[in-house]
């Protein structure tokens, strides 16, 4: 019998496509959809064409959808779908019910962007923060890139009403149909910012010590679980990011303090951002994988530019349980089928990654097409 001659020919046979229980959920393959901001929802209801784009993702092992804003407080992009109102949750029924007709799971991810916006997204009003330490760099509003701004640092008497904003979000995503949801703690959103001292300078119950710039993460997920049950609940973190001008003199110490937190809490997973070389560039200081998976005892997600080999040895050295994929799912929209085949993969169009219509959304062709 003729042995494989090359690493494509041996995943043939793979661990992707071995099936993967999360919390209450068998998943029928191990690659899961990274949540992607795509901006198609102009009136920040999901609408048809996002039903279309979902739908054909459905195969995915598990399906994050793209962040979604808590509140009007929490919004930093324009024509992001919404969770915060019964229109929200009408539109994203659609979506839930188009991935369970085809027997696949989504999870809704979480947001509060804190001090990645602008003015001109709340009236004229600052957007809010752990502290007033304006980011470098620019962001997307309703006009156009323009320089972010100094935020407002959060008096310790807001925070427990943002707590309930991620309780009653979750409660939408209930009522939506979703079979989970993912908690966005990475990438220098607002829980992010909570985390790191680079970001946060508090001197009340919400910074100074690693219990302190832990709590509001942890009183965040307390009151979803609340709402959906722990095994129902993702987080996602990212450690080694320098995204959105994100820095912190220690990240391991802080990282695995809140894996240790976490490990009692009995999640349906976390979800690693890697390092990417976009981090290293901006000086981040790595925190190897190797160490945040002794940390961490559940189930475990990666994701940062992987590629199917990439991936495969991950879960084959234990590092991961399951690998979240982005660009390649936007051009791929039957990843799980293509990886299985060793076929050729569609290449993503950059120029269409934010906002627009169905062209480089809704338009890469399937194997079958």
């Amino acid at each position: 019998m003729r042995q494989p001659n090359s690493l494509c020919e041996n995943l043939m046979t793979t661990h992707l496509q071995t099936p993967l229980n999360i919390g209450p959920y068998q998943l029928s393959n191990r690659l899961v959809m990274a949540p992607l901001t795509r901006m198609r929802a102009p009136d920040n209801i999901p609408n048809d064409m996002m039903v279309t784009y979902y739908d054909q993702r459905a195969s995915a092992g598990l399906i994050i959808t793209e962040a979604s804003p808590i509140s009007s407080q929490g919004v930093g992009y324009p024509a992001s779908p919404y969770i915060y109102n019964d229109a929200h949750v009408e539109g994203w029924k659609k979506v839930t019910q188009a991935v369970h007709a085809k027997k696949g799971l989504i999870f809704l991810q979480l947001w509060h962007v804190g001090r990645i916006s602008h003015p001109d997204y709340h009236n004229g009003e600052l957007p809010v923060a752990p502290s007033a330490i304006k980011p470098k760099g620019k962001g997307v509003t309703p006009t156009g890139m323009q320089d972010f701004v100094t935020p407002r640092a959060l008096e310790t008497i807001e925070l427990a009403g943002i707590v309930e904003d991620y309780r009653n979000a979750a409660k939408h995503a209930l009522a939506a149909g979703f079979d989970g949801v993912e908690i966005h703690g990475a990438n220098g959103y607002l829980l992010d910012q909570f985390l790191r001292d680079g970001t946060n300078n508090r001197t009340d119950n919400y910074g100074g010590s690693l219990e302190n710039r832990a709590r509001l993460l942890l009183e965040v997920i307390q009151a979803v679980v609340e709402v959906w049950g722990a095994d129902k609940v993702g987080l996602r973190l990212s450690p080694s990011g320098t995204f959105n001008d994100m820095a912190d003199s220690a990240p391991e110490t802080i990282f695995v303090y809140v894996l240790e937190q976490l490990n009692h809490l009995g999640l349906a997973y976390l979800h690693l951002v890697d390092a990417l070389e976009g981090d290293i560039r901006h000086g981040a200081k790595v925190v190897s994988l190797a160490i945040l998976r002794k940390a961490y005892q559940g189930k475990l997600i990666i994701c940062g530019g992987y590629d199917q080999a990439k991936a495969e040895q991950a879960i084959e050295q234990g590092l991961a349980d399951a690998v979240a994929f982005g660009q390649l799912y936007i051009a791929n929209p039957d990843l799980v089928e293509r990886f299985k085949a060793n076929a050729p993969l569609n290449k993503p169009d950059m120029a269409t990654f934010y906002g627009g219509n169905e062209k480089g959304y809704i338009d890469y062709p399937a194997l079958t097409d």
